[in-house]
């Protein structure tokens, strides 16, 4: 299932055919294969999978930030806001990045600068960006900082990480994603280090600055609680593969990937009492994943064609769900 051509205004971000390799003892491995996928204004899109599937690289290669002795794009196109990052001068990246495209990290203790206060974090992208003055920027960071409900903002502008709870510096992280009004905004992990009321606050948050802003959301999760709550559309990745891809509730109401089926088995649920059903095994490393089917030493209906690599086919003929699966897609 190839990803529409990248044509739409609506669509804010589109990547098309990304493969990023990553360094390992000399050698080059794919650990993000051909991934292709849209991602429209007031739209939000969850990739979800365990750790290690690929989730997070893909985010750090949309953004440009990959560490370059050890990981590169190998293959694809990547357009943000009409701009072809994978085209474009290191000059324009840097341009385009808290611009155009902002995003939330994870874990903020370490994201922030613990030397540097909130509100110069918050306004040096307006400085940069905006080619705003400082004292421009300190009034902007405090209207942010009250935009993402922030309470005292002006008294805590010159305020430093360490003295924020984990709920307000996550706050703090997306008044700067937002700064500079992007029209994409990549979310990696936003709740993960918060607890259950503090997660539906920032939640909560995010979807009202998305709809005022206009905002096209790339939500990396593993919480499929979240992905309920907020996702229009769900990616699942697994190994580097995009191996299911469907509107939220065709997702939750009929998971066709056997990983998918599986990741779903093993959420806790308040309408289901058995058990929860772990997934036997764990995500191969690169240097020991198979060049077929990536999923296929986890996968209860594994046959020989599995060696193959199976393509992301159109269930039933919809261009909105497809599966990675040669059982379930049809051998």
């Amino acid at each position: 299932m190839s990803a529409a051509p990248i044509t739409a205004a609506s669509e804010a971000l589109q990547v098309e055919g990304l493969t990023t390799s990553i360094r390992i003892a000399g050698h080059w491995f794919d650990a993000v294969r051909d991934v292709s996928f849209t991602v429209r204004q007031r739209e939000t899109l969850a990739l979800v999978g365990e750790s290690g599937c690929g989730k997070s690289l893909t985010a750090l290669s949309i953004m440009g930030l990959l560490p370059g002795a050890v990981g590169r794009v190998s293959k694809g196109r990547i357009v943000v806001d009409g701009v072809d990052m994978t085209a474009a001068t290191e000059a324009k990246r840097e341009a385009m990045r808290g611009d155009r495209i902002g995003m939330i990290f994870q874990e903020p203790m370490t994201s922030l600068n613990p030397v540097l206060p909130i509100g110069f974090q918050i306004a040096e992208g307006l400085m940069q960006h905006r080619g705003m003055s400082k004292d421009a920027a300190r009034k902007r960071a405090v209207q942010l900082m009250e935009l993402v409900r922030i309470p005292s903002a002006a008294d805590r502008l010159d305020a430093y990480p360490h003295q924020f709870s984990g709920g307000m510096r996550q706050r703090v992280m997306i008044a700067m994603a937002l700064a500079c009004s992007p029209r994409v905004l990549i979310a990696d992990e936003p709740t993960t280090a918060l607890d259950v009321t503090i997660q539906a606050q920032v939640l909560a948050l995010l979807a009202d600055l998305q709809k005022q802003e206009g905002l096209a959301v790339l939500l990396i999760t593993h919480n499929l609680g979240v992905v309920a709550s907020v996702a229009d559309r769900v990616m699942v990745m697994y190994g580097g593969d995009v191996v299911e891809s469907a509107p939220m509730r065709a997702f939750f109401q009929a998971p066709t990937h056997p990983y998918s089926e599986a990741l779903l088995a093993a959420m806790p649920r308040v309408d289901r009492a058995s058990k929860l059903a772990p997934i036997p095994g764990q995500v191969p490393t690169l240097p020991d994943m198979p060049a077929g089917c990536r999923y296929q030493s986890r996968c209860p209906l594994r046959i020989a064609k599995c060696a193959e690599r199976p393509p992301l086919t159109p269930l039933g003929g919809d261009p909105e769900h497809g599966v990675r699966c040669w059982v379930r897609a049809g051998a």
